[in-house]
């Protein structure tokens, strides 16, 4: 991932060295379970500790012969151990410490983006209840609906992202899984007792039956979940976009002192963090589709998945990392213009309640069809006329033959939904992160 999207944590996790160092856990927990099982002296497994090490460095440098990562790496380490070095990669095949390995990469990046996950969730659910009461529009197909609050939508998200936290850790589990069985997965020449050694050493689950590689059905469902928070945060992002256009202008990002919205209009404050969003998750969707093309393999494997992976698992993490961190300031920091929200909603002249004056006249004895009909006949006078809503119905025989005025005003007062908040808000109360 480039530099302008990587933060320094999670870049770490998916660093050169980082690898390696988690080859090497891989490798020496393989020791000292051969050690327990009398394969290894006692002092080789000490020198070997002691003394292993690597220099990524000087690995390069050796696979520019060999044309194989992990014999570069394995003759580097071999290089600072000596004699003791036999016993390293004993009985093993290269997929069983990459595969292992990167299950170690994988937990560590998952339990980031979990932390991640929470910092949002939390903020989401601080901010909702800031705005439990500011009534806003509620649109449908972008046309104005009925009210809801700025708060609820802000706790929908919250909930969404619980739903997430709960993926991400059982995605992450999923995909954090070693084997140490192998050339084709039939532990020919490695105990089957050093697999469930190492994989318990490294807190690591186990592959119950593999080929020459840890199954990629669990990297894909690792992906996919990733792609799948990538998209939410892209429904909330085009949320925000849509409430800073001029036209709507009912919240926008935080507009830091010294910045600039455009080269050619000095008044510009444009959702650049939201846009960028949007441009991330369409990046995250890629991935996951490469991750999907990665399961099928040839026989007991090929290795045309490990070349897209060395890109896509590294990416995804690195990226979805950076949008949640953004996303998460985006969100502790959004500007609400209550009052514009307020202004917005009677811009329609009351026609958002249309659906409590249908079921009022109902209520009263009118069939549903003859009260629709009076309804909608309001609706579409006031849209053409600008005229309020309200009035109309006042206005109209039929409507006034059922109702007083002061019924069609109760029909229309934006209070008469706090039942339904109260409940919305008891449920988010219970949200824990």
């Amino acid at each position: 991932m480039i530099e302008r999207y990587t933060l320094p944590e999670m870049g770490a996790v998916w660093s050169e060295d980082a690898k390696m160092q988690a080859w090497l856990d891989v490798e020496l927990a393989a020791v000292r379970a051969w050690q327990k099982l009398g394969k290894v002296p006692k002092g080789a497994v000490a020198e070997i500790e002691a003394k292993a090490r690597f220099d990524a460095a000087r690995v390069a440098e050796i696979e520019a012969t060999t044309n194989h990562d992990v014999i570069a790496f394995l003759t580097n380490v071999g290089e600072y151990v000596g004699d003791a070095s036999k016993y390293i990669h004993y009985g093993m095949t290269s997929s069983d410490m990459l595969d292992t390995g990167l299950a170690l990469q994988i937990k560590r990046a998952g339990r980031l983006l979990e932390l991640d996950l929470v910092a949002l969730g939390t903020v989401l659910k601080r901010r909702s209840f800031e705005f439990r009461d500011t009534v806003q529009v509620g649109r449908t197909h972008g046309i104005h609906a009925e009210p809801i609050t700025f708060g609820m939508k802000l706790g929908m998200w919250a909930f969404e992202i619980s739903r997430h936290l709960k993926r991400m850790r059982m995605a992450t589990v999923t995909a954090s899984v070693g084997k140490i069985s192998g050339a084709v997965g039939a532990y020919n020449n490695v105990d089957p007792r050093v697999e469930e050694i190492v994989c318990e050493e490294l807190g690591l689950g186990c592959e119950p039956i593999s080929n020459q590689v840890v199954q990629r059905d669990r990297h894909a469902t690792f992906l996919n979940t990733l792609a799948v928070i990538g998209a939410s945060i892209e429904k909330f992002a085009t949320e925000i976009r849509h409430l800073q256009r001029t036209e709507v202008r009912e919240a926008e990002e935080a507009f830091g002192k010294g910045q600039k919205g455009s080269s050619a209009m000095p008044h510009k404050r444009n959702p650049i963090l939201s846009e960028r969003m949007a441009g991330c998750a369409r990046v995250l969707r890629g991935n996951a589709l490469v991750g999907m093309e990665n399961v099928a393999l040839w026989h007991e494997r090929d290795i045309s998945h490990s070349s897209a992976e060395r890109i896509v698992l590294p990416d995804s993490c690195i990226l979805l990392d950076y949008m949640l961190q953004k996303f998460t300031t985006l969100i502790d920091g959004l500007v609400v213009d209550e009052s514009r929200m307020y202004a917005n909603l009677n811009q329609s002249y009351r026609l958002v309640f249309s659906g409590s004056v249908l079921l009022a006249l109902v209520d009263k004895g009118m069939s549903r069809d003859d009260a629709y009909q009076v309804v909608q006949a309001c609706a579409m006078r006031a849209w053409s006329g600008g005229v309020d809503f309200g009035d109309l119905i006042k206005r109209d025989p039929a409507a006034m033959a059922v109702l007083t005025a002061t019924e069609v005003e109760a029909a229309m007062d934006p209070n008469q939904f706090k039942v339904g908040r109260e409940v919305i808000f008891r449920r988010l109360e219970e949200l824990e992160f």
